[in-house]
């Protein structure tokens, strides 16, 4: 599992304008499923997507393809983290570690 966290570039009025293909772009992902949660960040500076899978590139292609970074208005750091542990109703995505 990846935290892909955004991190804004460019004032937010382009953030806005590249938004509407940004959201496509989340939904076609969400419907791929590859995403399972993204949102805003608070201060409004970024957001944060978590993404199913084990492949780095995978994950680094993906973000690579968002319209924000095609736009050059975010920058994305990319952690990969083993969710060994969840709340019952996100019991299907815990994960074991690797040996």
């Amino acid at each position: 599992m990846f935290v892909m966290e955004l991190t804004y570039i460019a004032p937010i009025d382009r953030i806005e304008a590249a938004l509407p293909e940004h959201v496509a772009w989340l939904d076609s992902h969400y419907a791929s499923g590859v995403f399972i949660a993204s949102g805003r960040k608070d201060p409004r500076d970024g957001g944060i997507i978590i993404a199913l899978g084990d492949d780095r590139t995978k994950i680094e292609e993906i973000a690579k393809s968002d319209p924000f970074s095609v736009a050059g208005v975010c920058e994305y750091t990319i952690t990969k983290f083993f969710a060994t542990k969840t709340a019952e109703p996100l019991e299907q995505y815990r994960e074991t570690l690797p040996s």
